[in-house]
């Protein structure tokens, strides 16, 4: 899986708020204008006018029970087709309580059936897909939406650029600050050049089979040296820690 086979990028805006005219979805259309911009195809999907169903965690009954197709059945199985044709999302959500949104955080919980799919398949569905970041509010919290977000879709497989985030946290017009509206452009056109050095990529990201031999040596090795580091250094770090015990 992971980039598709078409010559032409194409990436997806997700758009998870729930006024199509609030500053997520005016940076998210930025950001898509300068995808459009470098060449790409672009469609735009608005979360709260489709029904998305929140996660049920079949992985905690049977890990291989969470797959694609997933076994609800709503508006999440006519974007997972669009997501495996696209190269690359670019998700915009306003701040929750320190949170994105309810149906952002929904559509991020139910991508695990291409993540988990590695279980299956033995290989994330979503890995060496690029993905770019959008978070707007009113008060603080970006920093830990935009946290949270990296650090799942990283682990899912999906590959961030360098200066593929922009967030807002003040009042009045986001458009009126030129250095967000740059960041929500340069957000649009890094995940667009992201993208086309991946599809030139022929390997694998994420190895585990192909370098068992290699990480038992590893681990031998590794303990071997720690275990002479120790027998060198233990009993004089051991009189400093307990001087005053």
């Amino acid at each position: 899986m992971g980039m598709s086979n078409q010559k032409e990028i194409y990436i997806l805006g997700i758009n998870g708020s729930p006024r199509n005219y609030g500053g997520t979805y005016k940076l998210l259309k930025i950001a898509l204008k300068a995808a459009e911009n470098e060449g790409a195809k672009v469609r735009m999907y608005n979360l709260y006018e489709m029904d998305i169903k929140p996660c049920i965690g079949c992985l905690c009954d049977i890990q291989e029970a969470c797959r694609y197709p997933c076994v609800i059945d709503d508006d999440m199985n006519r974007l997972y087709k669009d997501i495996l044709a696209a190269d690359g999302l670019i998700i915009a959500t306003p701040i929750f309580w320190y949170s994105p949104s309810g149906p952002t955080k929904n559509f991020i919980d139910r991508l695990t059936v291409f993540e988990n799919m590695i279980f299956i398949t033995g290989r994330s569905w979503v890995e060496g897909k690029v993905c770019g970041l959008i978070a707007v509010g009113n008060d603080s919290g970006s920093i830990m939406v935009l946290s949270n977000l990296m650090i799942t879709l990283n682990s899912m497989g999906f590959i961030i650029p360098p200066f593929a985030i922009a967030y807002y946290t003040e009042t009045g017009d986001v458009l009126e600050k030129d250095s967000t509206v740059y960041d929500a452009y340069n957000v649009g056109r890094n995940v667009v050049l992201m993208a086309k050095i991946v599809k030139e990529f022929k390997s694998v990201w994420y190895v585990h089979k192909e370098v068992e031999k290699t990480i038992i040596k590893l681990k031998k090795l590794i303990n071997e040296e720690a275990r002479e580091n120790a027998s060198k250094v233990r009993s004089e770090r051991y009189k400093v820690i307990t001087k005053l015990l």
